[in-house]
């Protein structure tokens, strides 16, 4: 039975009460009207309304917590459908909309991974250009400098020492942008490799502690799964050092009963109810990729903790 159908019917039913106990019943409308009598049709009307809103109440609960979840609703994080309740179109709406989730996570998740591995593959060109052309170049520069600075005067030749360190730190710098761009680490020597490669690279002038837990009886992930793993767990630690004012900083890498779990974990300033940027989207939407789930909250040391679990496919240790 549609809703339109339902609605009528219900209120159809109560009026159709409402007028024949006026016309059955004893009670009759005198003029003027008499006190008792104002009372009783005031009783009866409270009556009618209180029955029909129950009525009216109960069918359309459906449609309120279906309301109320199409204002929750995040995509980026998954949570149970609306439970289907109802009958006729009500119920055919929930299931509508559970279906409209389903697909559009689905679409989601297909032009998020297109998306994701056109950036991949844009890191590692630029990565490749920074190492072969300006890294080359850097070089040449450096080999010339020497060559000047071993024939150039002794007062000169302390200015193009000088000039021979900054370049000598600039190309550090670029080598060490190309690594960050692409995980040649990672393809080489695996995960935790890449991981501790991480830690260390925190700069000096941070005063970050860094301190690690890496577990290398891993189960199998496969490349995406690894990627995805070093990619929040550098999100994280970049977030740390510009925003964090932190002093410590853990990253624990470990088996977990479902799979393999990653937790970072700093004592800075927290999240603070800071909105979340690009960077913390960019890390849900790698996560739902690979089915793994992705928390951010307080730790306890009163920072911000980023914990990872990624499934394996056997789902087991």
């Amino acid at each position: 039975m549609s809703l339109f159908w339902r609605i009528f019917l219900l209120n159809a039913a109560v009026l159709t009460a409402a007028t024949a106990l006026l016309l059955l019943g004893p009670v009759t409308v005198s003029t003027p009207v008499l006190l008792t009598e104002a009372l009783i049709l005031t009783a009866g009307l409270a009556t009618l309304l209180v029955a029909n809103a129950a009525l009216l109440r109960i069918g359309l609960t459906p449609l309120a917590r279906l309301a109320r979840a199409m204002t929750t609703i995040d995509l980026l994080r998954p949570g149970p459908r609306p439970m289907v309740a109802g009958h006729g179109e009500i119920a055919d709406l929930i299931k509508t909309f559970n279906t409209m989730l389903d697909r559009l996570e689905t679409e989601r998740a297909t032009s998020s991974a297109r998306a994701l591995s056109a950036q991949e593959a844009e890191r590692r060109r630029i990565s490749q250009e920074l190492h072969d052309e300006i890294g080359q170049s850097l070089t040449a520069v450096l080999l010339e400098l020497k060559r000047v600075a071993d024939q150039a005067p002794a007062p000169l030749r302390t200015e193009l020492h000088q000039v021979q360190e900054a370049t000598r730190d600039s190309l550090d710098e670029i080598r060490r942008i190309a690594r960050r761009l692409r995980p040649g680490v990672l393809e080489e020597l695996g995960l935790a490799s890449a991981l501790k490669a991480l830690t260390t690279e925190i700069p000096a002038h941070s005063r970050i502690i860094a301190r690690r837990q890496l577990d290398t009886d891993l189960p199998p992930l496969g490349e995406e799964a690894e990627l995805v793993l070093y990619r929040v767990a550098q999100e994280s630690l970049t977030n740390t050092v510009r925003h964090a004012h932190a002093q410590r900083l853990d990253l624990t890498l470990r088996r977990s009963p479902t799979g393999v779990e990653l937790r970072i974990r700093d004592d800075g300033l927290g999240l603070q109810g800071a909105l979340e940027g690009s960077g913390i989207r960019g890390m849900r939407e790698r996560a739902l990729l690979i089915g793994a789930e992705l928390t951010l909250g307080p730790s306890p040391e009163g920072g911000t903790e980023v914990r990872l679990t990624v499934p394996t496919r056997s789902g087991s240790n």
